[in-house]
């Protein structure tokens, strides 16, 4: 299960659009086929590396909501590629799909713009919920890596953090975006984002999605 709140049902009047990159055809041709079984999520292109899929997603009429990619692989790797994505279609959400659970492997996929991390032997149904996730701008984290991360995380300053502040940490692992908490708690978006950038500031952390764990190590939310 992935650390963060669970998701409501999708509309799946318009499928997901999911591409994939992996430089194993076996892989892609898996991953298709499970796709090919869900309603609400459709394949519509892949590539063997991640200039080949630079290349692909440039020729599309309508690009996908998702790229489903491989770290590991020739000419161009999928932190790379992962970087171009977000750089040229921001809109676009991107789920790593690796062998490596290592922290610093993980964080240098979300640094570079990943919006889920997955291990190639997990669930079929993880794969579906990490890019449901990602179409809702949550992050979903493979059950293995979220405990690597969670472990890797500074010792708990609990203490050092305002009763508002642990509201706004709450909110930040359940998904939501400043917008969202400046919604929930009749705040400005401005003033939301200024105490998100303090709780990672005295947590000593680099990013939301360590927030959000750190979180769920101190109880501060469930992980079911």
């Amino acid at each position: 299960m992935t650390p963060f709140a669970p998701l409501p049902p999708l509309d799946t009047a318009i499928p997901i659009r999911v591409f994939l990159v992996d430089d194993h055809a076996v892989v892609r041709c898996g991953m298709r086929a499970f796709f090919e079984m869900l309603d609400d999520i459709e394949v519509v292109g892949e590539a063997g590396d991640g200039e080949a899929a630079l290349a692909a997603l440039a020729s599309l009429d309508e690009l996908p909501d998702v790229v489903l990619m491989d770290l590991l692989m020739p000419r161009l790797d999928g932190i790379s590629a992962t970087r171009a994505i977000k750089q040229l279609y921001p809109q676009v959400e991107v789920v790593a799909l690796t062998s490596f659970s290592e922290a610093e492997r993980v964080h240098v996929a979300l640094e570079a713009g990943a919006a889920g991390y997955l291990l190639k032997d997990a669930e079929a149904d993880q794969v579906g919920a990490a890019v449901r996730a990602a179409t809702r701008g949550q992050v979903h984290l493979d059950p293995a890596v979220a405990r690597t991360l969670t472990r890797s995380l500074a010792a708990p300053q609990r203490c050092s953090l305002t009763p508002r502040e642990q509201e706004i940490l709450v909110h930040v692992a359940h998904g939501r975006s400043n917008r969202d908490i400046a919604s929930a708690l009749v705040i400005s978006e401005r003033t939301a984002r200024t105490h998100v950038s303090n709780v990672l500031g005295k947590l000593g952390l680099a990013s939301r999605t360590q927030a959000a764990l750190w979180a769920v190590r101190e109880g501060l939310v469930n992980d079911a």
